[in-house]
């Protein structure tokens, strides 16, 4: 009878192992790592394309090709995105008034008080 070594043992439990786990691997699901690597949310994203990718998600949501963990994880990401960007646009525009704008309105005011002074002065003659 041959003499069974320790290196082929382990080698072949090993082998057995990582078939074992790739066999496996696609009955669980790896939500940390599914949403720290696809779909990264970058900050530089636009607001149509958070929007797009909100659709998107719910798309393939209901398609089945995203868990109900992953699709209201990612979903959660992607609103809170859209909400502090909305909230960032309506702070830059509530406190910087628009100077061409202010400009104009305060001639058109001139010119009214100027017009109306004139025809009171012309109606006093």
């Amino acid at each position: 009878m041959p003499e069974i070594t320790i290196i082929p043992m382990v080698l072949t439990a090993a082998l057995v192992l990582v078939s074992l786990f790739l066999t496996a691997s696609p009955y669980f699901t790896w939500d940390v790592y599914a949403t720290k690597q696809s779909n990264p949310i970058n900050e530089n994203h636009s607001k149509e394309e958070l929007l797009t990718t909100l659709n998107e998600l719910e798309f393939d949501h209901k398609m089945g090709k995203l868990s109900d963990t992953d699709y209201f994880h990612l979903k959660k990401q992607y609103e809170i995105q859209v909400a502090k960007m909305i909230r960032a646009n309506e702070q830059k525009t509530s406190h910087e008034p628009d100077n061409s704008l202010k400009a104009e309105v305060e001639r058109e005011i001139e010119e009214t008080i100027k017009t109306y002074k004139l025809n009171k002065r012309d109606g006093m003659k």
